[in-house]
């Protein structure tokens, strides 16, 4: 491998001229990204412009910084971070400042998807990926579709690079040996980050997408092929030149359009890397059509708004699915021409006026560098203050009455003044319990001998409002363990004990369930024993809900799930523990927290509606009944407690109960359900378990 620092000099290097076709490539790439999350199936590797992005902004701030004058890290770092925070920070603040008040307005605090408020508040800190791959939804899950912040992941990914990029740099600016050194070490970042991106993508395929260490040497080839570039004054190119070029380009758009999302980012992000590596260093070496192309008036003008139309294109499209949708053709144009307005708004009155102001350029950089600092500070105060008022200034039903929309329904008993059951959080060997019990009660509760057990997953934790009146209602103390997103006993052994990460996890709250229950004690098992037949983000086909129930390959898993679940709930049949197991509840095709708005009630999510046969949902409910019953023959004390009569009494089951909502979403339960669910749950467990 010849040395890309062959001829140095310890001569000042020039900076490298203005090239257009640097924007049009610019341009390539952001249109790409947009027409992706646009519609996906038009361009299925379009993401891989975020990559042709990071080898530009690699090679353009090399190329940017390459007139400093001066030596010494400090004062070459306070030159760097100061240009990098106001090519960065205004626009972004503005953008995200935007973005929280309109999804405040617009976009309820979706239960599972909270996450999103906590992506908007890092994105300022340029730490949001930190977030998202912590969440365990990669870039290409339906939630991720959802959340106004998610590609500002990519922003972050840049930042903590520009946190390293002077120590690695500023021996460049030594000339000579120092050259050598700084290629040296952007050399051995690279290779080691790309060892680590094909390592990680085996064991943690999120984090290796998300976070810093994996892209690290996207950004790093951008900065070697500046150092090569450099110290190559342009010369007459040979013919070569333009077809090595040519090639180059149609790699880069081979890269958008068979891109895939397994093996990034690396191998995976290899087309589009080194195609825009050998079109950025082939052009520099020859003048010729591909320059004319790149560089024409349209794409050079795309180029210079694409970082305010990177900004702009996702929270602008992420709104439009929250709201009217962003499925048909009108939806769509009109998504794109408001992001391209507001991309010409911020590149014109909020970027480029902060860059090129006279007063800022004759402010000293250390107080360039704290106004910055100080102003990402008052953005994220901003969009916290914002968050923590969304219920006043919301137009969502959901955030004006979260008690009738949210599982957690009520904290507060209207019978016995005072009282709170608000759950206590402790950490269960890695898994979550949550202990409810009555608190504060204004007339001592009689203190209860028995208590109640609850194990599942999100569908357990969909009966907290109930929980929380019952805690109160009857003195008792239940724990509630969430095994993080793993049911118990579903009788789908694909979705627990097949699943090893969730078998782990009900093991561990198992080992401390064990310490706590004794007999008398009541052990409630909720869970999503049918297949959903949405989501909420779309609907599943008849074919596959089907299959998930009548298939030779389900019966034959729920035949094997039922003996696993006889084996699992005998040793607490044998303590003389009430094993009650929930029956089926309705499922729905609509979400009903999605289409509860003026603004969101014709998305195209809504229409499947929210009725559907009583006789439709009990085919579906039937093989559980009988599992059912098969554990019951085996197992004679297990009791089942059914909700269906009471949230379907009609031949035709609905998701609203007059103008209230029974349901969230397509099958997790809603605070007035969990009200309306109250009394008959209490007045069964009494009569079940009796006593306290």
């Amino acid at each position: 491998m010849s040395s890309p620092l062959k001829g140095a000099t310890d001569s000042p290097l020039e900076p490298l001229a203005y090239q257009p076709y640097i924007d049009g490539l610019r341009a390539l790439a952001v249109l790409a990204v947009l027409v992706y999350h646009l519609h996906a199936p038009w361009l299925p590797g379009g993401f891989a412009g975020v990559d042709v992005f990071f080898v530009l902004s690699g090679f353009v701030v090399s190329a940017s910084i390459a007139g400093f004058q001066g030596r010494g890290l400090w004062r070459f770092s306070g030159y760097f971070y100061a240009r990098r925070i106001l090519r960065i920070f205004p626009a972004l603040i503005v953008c995200l400042l935007v973005t929280a008040l309109f999804s405040a307005l617009f976009i309820p605090s979706a239960w599972l998807s909270a996450v999103n408020q906590q992506t908007g508040f890092y994105a300022f800190f340029g730490l949001s990926n930190f977030i998202l791959a912590q969440s365990g939804r990669d870039y290409f899950a339906p939630a991720t579709e959802y959340n106004p912040y998610t590609h500002t992941w990519s922003l972050a990914v840049e930042e903590q690079f520009y946190l390293v990029f002077p120590l690695l740099f500023v021996a460049w600016l030594l000339g000579g040996r120092g050259r050598k050194l700084s290629a040296g070490l952007f050399i051995a970042g690279a290779l080691a980050s790309a060892v680590y991106a094909a390592w990680a993508i085996r064991g943690n395929p999120v984090a290796a997408f998300f976070l810093a260490p994996g892209r690290f040497w996207e950004l790093a080839a951008g900065v070697l092929l500046y150092q090569s570039i450099a110290q190559r004054r342009a010369q007459p190119g040979a013919q070569q030149w333009t077809c090595l070029a040519l090639l180059a380009l149609l790699l880069v758009l081979a890269a958008f359009i068979l891109s895939r999302p397994a093996g990034f980012p690396f191998p995976g992000a290899l087309f589009a890397v080194a195609g825009t590596l050998g079109l950025i260093f082939c052009l520099h070496r020859r003048r010729d059509v591909l320059h004319r192309v790149l560089g024409c008036r349209m794409l050079v003008a795309i180029g210079r708004i694409s970082y305010s139309l990177y900004l702009w294109h996702w929270p602008v499209f992420v709104l439009f699915r929250w709201t009217c949708g962003l499925e048909t053709a009108q939806t769509r144009l009109a998504a794109v021409v408001l992001a391209f307005l507001l991309a010409l708004v911020s590149y014109h009155w909020v970027e480029n006026p902060l860059r090129h102001s006279s007063l800022v350029r004759r402010m000293p950089r250390p107080l360039t560098i704290v106004v910055g600092l100080v102003a990402i500070a008052l953005g994220s105060w901003g969009a916290r203050l914002i968050d923590e008022h969304r219920a006043s200034i919301s137009f969502s039903e959901l955030s004006r009455q979260p008690e009738i929309w949210y599982p957690h329904g009520w904290s507060v008993s209207a019978e016995r003044p005072g009282c709170n059951a608000d759950p206590e959080y402790r950490n269960a060997e890695g898994g979550l319990l949550l202990i409810y019990q009555a608190r504060g009660c204004l007339e001592p509760l009689e203190q209860a001998t028995t208590n109640l057990f609850v194990i599942g997953d999100s569908h357990a934790l969909a009966y907290e409002g109930l929980f929380k009146q019952y805690a109160m209602q009857t003195g008792r103390t239940i724990y509630a363990y969430n095994n993080g997103g793993c049911p118990f006993i579903s009788l789908q052994p694909w979705r627990d004990i097949d699943n090893p990460a969730c078998l782990q996890h009900t093991e561990a709250a198992l080992r401390d369930l064990r310490t706590r229950i004794k007999p008398g004690d009541v052990l409630f098992l909720p869970s999503l024993r049918m297949p959903r037949l949405a989501d909420q983000w779309g609907v599943f086909t008849q074919e596959k809900v089907d299959e998930q129930v009548f298939s030779d390959r389900a019966i034959a898993g729920r035949q094997r799930a039922r003996v696993a679940a006889v084996e699992a709930l005998r040793e607490f049949v044998a303590l003389d523990v009430h094993v009650v197991l929930e029956g089926p509840k309705p499922l729905f095709k609509a979400p009903p927290f999605r289409c509860a708005d003026w603004f969101n009630r014709r998305n195209p999510i809504c229409e499947p509606g929210f009725n559907l046969s009583r006789d439709e949902l009990q085919r579906y409910r039937q093989p559980v009944l009988d599992a059912f019953a098969d554990i019951v023959r085996e197992l004679p004390t297990v009791a089942i407690w059914d909700p269906f009569p009471l949230l379907c009494p009609q031949r035709q089951c609905s998701a609203w109960r007059d103008t209230r909502p029974l349901f969230l979403d397509g099958d997790h339960l809603s605070g007035f359900g969990n009200q309306l669910l109250l009394p008959y749950f209490s007045a069964y467990l009494e009569a079940r378990a009796g006593g306290r």
